[in-house]
């Protein structure tokens, strides 16, 4: 009795060279691009993923698929160490993400051209840990809002370019109402502005960002909150500053000074608008010992909305977020309210037997 001969069927290929990998490299970094792109993850993303594992080549000098747990110990370990907890993490999710792509669709080339098996250096004794929960953004109350956007409003009258001042207080203001993020309002188009949707208007907004950064979440937010007057008077009387076609597709709600290649009004930047909130929060509500951001216009505007005795379902969806844990992080309540809660439960009850009594 023979033994049969095993002959093995894949392609035997003879060790590749230095520009053979390099342009592997190139084009496996490409497909990688592509594959979260059509994952649908937002370009910032992508950008910020690929811009993680260029400083991660560039520390190691080699292809990523050559790192070791070694390797990764010595950068987290010591490179790393006195990093931003955010860069650790976004670097080690990105480096996770990328070599879970080499497993999945090169391990296998990889292995025949480089004689490596691609294997995450990064596993679970030496991933760099979270904290938990990020730290707490405490909004200003109701009162030194109201006062920032009163100094702001007022100096609307005797500013030197009324039209970009007028744009920076709108877009602020809308924020603090509706809890749209900055991102999200520099987005919105005029047409965006559903005036006849619902009983008060709703902004179609559809650069909503998704949950672990899973591109962009389109929702519907109605305008409470004072949020329709605020764009009424906006459009009415400042957006013509800016541009006189209010039926050209893909016109911008917030115009910058800017003009594109023909002629119409650009889109206003992000840091636009956060430097102009910056600027008036040091004016007119100096005695804020923290930074007053569009973030914290947000967590301001759900703690406003809570108080007002929206539900937390509510506030979730206006918010565009994915879980009801996350829009509680974002409800901040003032020191009594827990006692003002059981008094005014203690009232109901005490009304339910009254009602009962013979």
């Amino acid at each position: 009795m023979s033994l049969a001969v095993v002959r093995d069927l894949r392609e035997a290929r003879v060790p590749a060279g230095p520009d053979e990998l390099a342009a592997f490299e190139t084009d496996v970094l490409a497909g990688f691009v592509l594959a979260r792109a059509a994952a649908g993850l937002a370009d910032a993303t992508i950008r910020s993923d690929v811009l993680h594992l260029e400083q991660v080549r560039a520390w190691f000098g080699g292809p990523l698929w050559d790192m070791a747990p070694a390797d990764a110990d010595a950068y987290f370990g010591t490179v790393l160490r006195g990093a931003a907890k955010g860069t650790r993490l976004g670097r080690s999710q990105a480096l996770r993400t990328y070599f879970l792509f080499l497993e999945i669709r090169h391990k296998v080339e990889i292995h025949q051209l480089t004689g490596r098996v691609a294997e995450c250096p990064a596993g679970e004794m030496n991933r760099p840990r979270g904290a938990g929960r990020a730290s707490l953004r405490i909004p200003p109350s109701a009162v030194q809002v109201n006062a920032l956007l009163a100094g702001w409003r007022a100096e609307l009258a005797t500013c030197r370019k009324f039209a970009p001042a007028a744009r920076n207080y709108a877009a602020a203001r809308l924020m603090a109402e509706t809890g749209l993020r900055v991102n999200e309002v520099s987005h919105l188009d005029l047409a965006d502005v559903k005036w006849d949707l619902g009983r008060f208007g709703k902004l179609h907004v559809r650069i909503g960002k998704g949950a672990r950064a899973s591109g962009p979440r389109e929702r519907m937010v109605p305008l409470i909150n004072g949020a329709g007057a605020t764009l009424k008077w906006y459009v009415q009387d400042v957006w013509c500053c800016f541009d006189d076609d209010h039926a050209r597709p893909g016109a911008p709600l917030f115009c910058s000074e800017r003009r594109n290649a023909d002629g119409t009004a650009a889109r206003v930047g992000n840091e636009t608008l956060r430097s102009a909130l910056t600027t008036a929060a040091a004016a007119y509500l100096p005695g804020w010992p923290d930074r007053v951001t569009p973030h914290v216009l947000r967590h301001f505007c759900a703690s406003q909305l809570y108080l007002g005795g929206m539900d937390l379902v509510a506030i979730q969806q206006a918010l565009g977020h994915a879980w009801v844990a996350t829009t509680m992080n974002y409800i901040h309540v003032h020191a009594t309210h827990i006692e003002d809660a059981w008094i005014a439960g203690q009232q109901r009850a005490a009304g339910r037997l009254e009602g009962l009594s013979p």
